[in-house]
């Protein structure tokens, strides 16, 4: 078998910022509740008809695949997580194969929402370890604020997100002490609505009820989430997830150089950093100045940390995510 490496990395987020100052303009918030309770400063809005999902992810994936040195057409497979796509179907692993001029290679969503980066690298891994592809383009992108309640009734979620994609194209690695050693994937249903949308779906309230009902309170189509709940499931998911990878591969902690965690909220990585007794030189957090891009927050970062130069080669890196449904996952590469 093969081992996979990341050959490229890239992201692409939004010109327009939106400070904490700027909401509270709109929703009854501040900008010390916000950094209290979430660490977050600012965040990035698409403007207009300027992206989408789907575009943000080509521009990031195009950067990536330059930096791999790998020609397009050698791109053997795409897999697109996102919570937020283009279309209710079909999925925008299509329209990245068609907007990037890609050959007729096979594409694949992942709605694993923060979680589904991880799942996607998974994935990706799994495919060329059995050589069944050489190299895979795995996006995770979201464009969240088209999408959020933008009134004092939505703030506690509306204040956390914001839009960007990252990118990461994976190739065949002959060494099998480098790549990507080991992933490890989780998920426990019975929380699913603790954090969700639900509507509109199929199975609860579809568009034509909503349109129907023309119900101002009804907020089925705004994200929900139970913080307190979410946040306490994080913490020891979080841990258990990292802890399982370091085991399997026979490391400790302190082995790590980076830790890249979900951004899903900066008292939860300051949380397990201090667990895990790592200093700030180990963990890598910007969910300060880009809020939670849900799927496209760890590529996003892992590309900064990158660009940074807080990565380097034979470097234990470990990419960690928790999120709806529950998912949670992690993923432990020797660069």
């Amino acid at each position: 078998m093969y081992n996979s490496k990341i050959a490229g990395l890239g992201f692409y987020v939004p010109e327009h910022v939106v400070t904490n100052d700027d909401l509270s303009k709109v929703i009854d918030t501040s900008d010390e509740w916000i950094q209290e309770r979430t660490g977050i400063m600012e965040r990035r809005y698409v403007e207009g008809d300027e992206d989408t999902t789907t575009t943000m992810g080509v521009k990031a994936a195009r950067i990536a695949i330059e930096r791999s040195g790998i020609d397009k057409d050698e791109i053997d497979f795409i897999v697109f997580a996102t919570l937020s796509p283009d279309y209710y179907f079909p999925g925008p692993g299509v329209l990245v194969q068609r907007d990037l001029g890609l050959r007729t290679v096979g594409a694949v969503d992942v709605r694993n929402q923060c979680s589904g980066f991880v799942y996607g690298i998974s994935l990706a891994d799994q495919y060329i370890k059995t050589g069944m592809y050489k190299n895979i383009l795995v996006i995770g992108s979201e464009l969240h604020s088209k999408g959020l309640d933008m009134t004092t009734r939505g703030r506690g979620v509306s204040v956390i997100f914001g839009d960007g994609a990252g990118a990461a194209v994976l190739t065949r690695e002959e060494n099998p002490e480098k790549g990507i050693l080991s992933s490890h994937l989780h998920s426990e249903g019975q929380h699913a609505e603790e954090l969700s949308l639900i509507a509109p779906g199929m199975g609860k309230r579809w568009v034509l009820d909503i349109l129907k009902d023309n119900d101002p309170e009804d907020t089925s189509y705004y994200p929900y989430m139970n913080g307190q709940f979410v946040f306490k499931n994080a913490v020891v998911r979080f841990s258990e997830v990292i802890m399982e990878g370091l085991t399997k591969n026979h490391l400790q902690p302190s082995d790590i150089d980076m830790l890249i965690p979900h951004q899903a909220n900066l008292r939860i990585s300051q949380f397990i950093q201090k667990k895990f007794g790592l200093s700030d030189d180990q963990v890598y957090n910007n969910i300060m100045k880009y809020g939670n891009t849900t799927a496209a927050s760890i590529p996003i970062a892992l590309t900064e940390a990158w660009e940074k130069g807080k990565i380097k080669d034979g470097d234990l890196v470990v990419l960690a995510a928790f999120g709806s449904g529950f998912t949670w996952g992690s993923v432990i590469i020797r660069w």
